[in-house]
């Protein structure tokens, strides 16, 4: 019994560091958390949610098993050598074709529920924004993001709002309104979440304050729609 404490406190540990120190392995538990709320939300059928916790599991199997081969490349071969760079080329491969094992799950498994919730929005809603009210709301979303990021400048730099995930979420929400074609504000929220993506990857902001200004255009969005319809 206290050897298996101890080999799951090891492993538990290993979560921990790889949580820790990976950016990419903080975002696949962001997006793991995202996608099983989703799925409880929408109250999907067990078979879809197994395929779903296989595709979140084999996401994160494969990303410890790359930071492991990356320390363990580092350790035996410190300086820079070709088979080293391959070693590290292929575990993050690994990754690579997970990735899009997970996305391809998503899209399938989600697509029908997600084009109902679309279609009930749209059949309760009245009309969409004006051209002159779409410009009025993403300057209120501009102004409102650089005001709140104004009251958090002298705190944690970690959680200020990102302005331009705040306008990109904005726009896709926006497109979401107008469109009837579930496929295009897929693509809106998907461009949407690119922008955040190559924000995140060139570090110019933290995870928690891309997440943050996308949900603060979103709820801007969302809010002046209801109150103008």
């Amino acid at each position: 019994m206290l050897k298996w404490r101890r080999s799951f406190r090891y492993a538990y540990e290993g979560v921990k560091y790889a949580l820790s120190t990976q950016r990419n392995m903080k975002f696949h538990f962001f997006a793991a958390f995202i996608v099983m709320l989703l799925a409880l939300y929408l109250r999907l059928p067990k078979l879809e949610i197994l395929f779903i916790l296989l595709a979140v599991t084999l996401m994160i199997v494969t990303e410890l098993i790359n930071t492991a081969i990356e320390k363990t490349v580092d350790l035996a071969m410190p300086d820079h050598h070709p088979l080293a760079k391959i070693a590290k080329d292929v575990a993050a491969a690994s990754v690579l074709v997970s990735a899009v094992f997970a996305a391809v799950v998503g899209m399938v498994v989600f697509y029908e529920p997600v084009d109902q919730l679309f279609r009930n929005v749209r059949t309760s809603g009245g009309m969409a924004f004006s051209a002159a009210t779409l410009w009025i709301l993403i300057s209120l979303v501009a102004l409102a993001t650089i005001v709140l990021d104004t009251r958090f400048s002298s705190k944690d730099s970690r959680y200020r709002l990102s302005l331009l995930s705040a306008i990109a979420f904005a726009i896709a929400t926006c497109i979401a309104f107008y469109s009837s074609i579930t496929y295009v504000v897929l693509l809106a929220y998907f461009l949407a979440f690119l922008v955040m993506l190559v924000l995140y990857d060139k570090r110019s902001r933290s995870l928690a304050s891309l997440i943050l200004g996308g949900l603060v255009g979103t709820c801007i969005t969302f809010a002046i729609y209801y109150v103008i319809n």
